[in-house]
């Protein structure tokens, strides 16, 4: 048996498995428990092997790569178009099997073991700022319901709570300061995990020359950094800084017909948590630069005097991301004042 292309539907127990033929013929569909996948493609002769990039998806990429197959992952939503009638399982492989054999098809690089810890200290700090915002949002409107009115400054929420639970506030009833007690322990609490993490963070920035050499780029810290270096993976996934910025959905979303191009704003695709970063990075940037007369500052400065501060950061997060992409892929040091 010749197979050329397997689509396989990946699950936490029950896995799909849809493979062609150098004829495009189908020449078998079977369904396989979790602990018989890697047997099962150890038997077989190296082909291509497409997966959906979901949960697990980087994993199987590894092991299947070790076995000797060339393995592609593709984004969900490039898939849906080429799932026929109903939505299971087995179709989602003969899909899978399909989109993945279109030669302007683009996939999703895997990511290493290294890259996914990166990912996974960032992904944890995100939801520890959550959190701590979720918290001081409520207890600003539990303050607010007792008269107490508390700027959105979480400094301003830490002194007030230490003045309430220490009773240099009065006014309040005993068992309202003893649950602020217990807010004040849990802020502290968050903001030692956060401590932590962000700890973590500048360890992995030291320990990584590719994350310091990004760091140059003004607006880009050691967050974002190393939150691009656990993202990017293969440098050969985009052909130029523009597909990046394009991946990032920092490039306005188009609707164009009848030779008549009309843009609206950015396409927010790609990863969110990126993108918010490299724009809040440009708005940093964007407030340190009026009176400054390097290359970029004046680039910035002129792009003030006719469009809003939002566009101009997105502009600014745009460039970035370009030169993040030059650095690279052609493994070089960013050079400050260089106009790109």
């Amino acid at each position: 048996m010749e197979i050329k292309r397997i689509g396989l539907d990946l699950a936490k127990y029950v896995f799909e498995v849809h493979a062609v033929d150098n004829d495009e013929n189908v020449v078998l569909r079977k369904t396989l428990r979790r602990e018989a996948v890697a047997q099962f493609f150890a038997e077989l002769e190296p082909c291509v092997v497409g997966m959906e990039a979901c949960c697990g998806s980087h994993y199987w990429a590894r092991v299947l790569t070790d076995l000797g197959h060339e393995v592609r992952l593709i984004s969900p939503q490039f898939v849906k178009p080429y799932v026929k009638s109903n939505k299971n399982d087995r179709n989602d492989a003969e899909a899978i099997c399909e989109a993945v054999g279109r030669p302007s098809m683009r996939f999703v690089p895997p990511k290493s073991p290294e890259q996914l810890e990166i990912q996974a200290v960032h992904r944890i700090r995100q939801r520890v700022v959550a959190n701590r915002t979720r918290l001081v949002n409520q207890v600003r409107g539990l303050l607010g319901e007792h008269g107490v009115v508390v700027p959105r400054d979480i400094n301003r929420i830490r002194r007030t709570l230490s003045e309430i639970a220490d009773g240099q506030s009065g006014g309040f009833g005993g068992l309202f300061v003893e649950m602020l007690r217990d807010i004040r322990e849990e802020l502290a609490e968050l903001d030692a995990r956060l401590a932590g993490y962000n700890q973590r963070i500048k360890s992995l920035y030291r320990s990584n020359e590719m994350c310091q050499r990004i760091s140059q780029i003004e607006g880009i810290g050691p967050i974002t950094a190393t939150a691009l270096v656990a993202a990017v993976g293969d440098k050969s996934c985009f052909r130029n800084g523009r597909q990046f910025a394009a991946w990032l959905g920092l490039v306005p979303k188009q609707h164009s017909s009848g030779g008549k191009a009309r843009l609206f704003g950015i396409s927010k695709r790609g990863d969110r948590y990126l993108r918010t970063m490299l724009i809040h990075g440009a708005r940093a940037v964007l407030g340190r630069s009026a009176g400054k007369t390097d290359t970029r500052s004046q680039w910035i400065n002129r792009m003030r005097e006719r469009r809003h501060p939002n566009v101009v950061a997105v502009a600014l997060a745009n460039k970035n991301a370009r030169i993040v992409w030059s650095l690279l892929s052609n493994d070089q040091e960013y050079r400050r004042g260089h106009t790109v």
